[in-house]
């Protein structure tokens, strides 16, 4: 049965012109057959279908691409927000208490709380999902958190390297080979992804550059947390080792941003991180003029970042990190399908999956201009 979306008013199909990255059309309508684009165009040329959904005169976007995220764990920090908002400095040991919360939660209790995280994600435009390990840290916890991830997409991350647990404190090298080895081992059949935190509390640049080599070797992509709470070797670790993103950029150097203008590395920002941490946001404007692809996400998290809403990050990169609306919802969209490697999302190209995100209200600009408001009408996909 063909789907035709009519009465657009306007469609951003993020097929580039010459003019516009967004690709914007009015008065477009969208044909869908076996759940991928069959037509884009104007809505008086299109040819009748089985089933008609006119959105009556509403902005419609591509599906969120939200390809970062940590949406399998237990328990909560909202106590660390709470002293974090009256002065305490953020410090990635926090990490250990999702961990603990994480280990003592059941396979379904894990399971329901995820699903309904997709389901909001859902609510909110965001058809397409990364998620990440990370809150385990042994070998059969991993794997548990891979299993249920995978159960929802098919991008998932193996983060083994997010912090060396408290039970390996005095013997960091056994971790790594732990991760290595055993860990990886457990968690590569449910996996995408390799990715680690290379950052001053965390893992160092040797040390990364390990994890992400035995990653690869196991048929992983490689992915980076970097440079989030300073300068550091992130960046570079992520261009020598042709990683798809590294995710953070917070402190950048001059020649880290021309490490990633001279790559095929997206550079992707977690505005929701500089929220609840008070760190400055990312100058994105600045990775934009060098010609850096940038890629927006929400970091969904526990510690740093617990929500899932992709028009609050939208809405934040405008509003403090030098980015316009269009450039915005493109990093939301194109920009997080390019930090997945994909091109079949994040777009309304002819042969694209159909994943569209009908607003309430005439413009995308809104997503900016009304934070705060739910402006996604209806989800429609396949």
């Amino acid at each position: 049965m063909a789907t035709l979306v009519t009465g657009i008013g306007e469609l951003t199909t993020n097929v580039a012109t010459d003019s516009d990255a967004c690709g914007t059309l009015h008065g477009a309508a969208v044909r869908i057959e076996n759940g991928r684009v069959a037509w884009v165009g104007d809505a008086r040329r299109a040819e009748p279908a089985e089933r008609v959904i006119d959105v009556e005169g509403a902005a419609v976007i591509p599906g969120f691409v939200d390809s970062h995220t940590h949406l399998v764990f237990g328990g909560d920090r909202a106590e660390e927000f709470a002293a974090r908002m009256t002065g305490t400095p953020y410090a990635a040991g926090g990490i250990r208490t999702t961990v603990a919360a994480t280990r003592d939660a059941s396979d379904q209790a894990l399971r329901t709380r995820l699903h309904g995280f997709v389901a909001e994600c859902l609510s909110q435009g965001t058809t397409t999902l990364e998620i990440k390990t990370g809150y385990g840290l042994d070998v059969e916890s991993e794997a548990k958190l891979a299993r249920l991830a995978r159960e929802v997409t098919d991008e998932v991350t193996f983060l083994g390297a997010h912090v060396v647990p408290v039970e390996y404190a005095d013997n960091r090298d056994a971790y790594v080979d732990l991760v290595c080895g055993d860990m990886l081992s457990a968690v590569a059949p449910y996996a995408t992804w390799i990715d680690v935190f290379c950052e001053r509390g965390a893992f160092d640049v040797d040390e990364s550059r390990r994890v992400l080599q035995a990653g690869i070797e196991a048929g992983l992509k490689p992915r980076v947390h970097g440079n989030q709470l300073g300068e550091g070797g992130g960046v570079a670790l992520a261009v020598e080792m042709g990683a798809a993103s590294v995710d953070h950029c917070t402190y950048l150097s001059d020649h880290d941003v021309a490490l990633l203008a001279g790559s095929d590395t997206v550079a992707t920002l977690l505005p929701g991180v500089e929220f609840s941490t008070k760190h400055p946001y990312p100058n994105a404007r600045r990775l934009l003029d060098a010609g850096v692809t940038v890629a927006l996400a929400s970091d969904c998290n526990p510690g740093t970042s617990f929500t899932t809403s992709m028009p609050l990050m939208i809405a934040l990169a405008v509003r403090e990190m030098g980015m316009s609306p269009a450039e915005a919802v493109w990093a939301a969209t194109a920009g997080g399908a390019a930090a997945l490697g994909r091109t079949d999302v994040g777009n309304l190209a002819v042969g694209s999956a159909a994943h569209l995100a009908v607003l309430r209200a005439p413009s995308r600009i809104h997503l900016a201009y009304r934070p705060g408001v739910p402006m996604v009408e209806r989800v429609i996909t396949g």
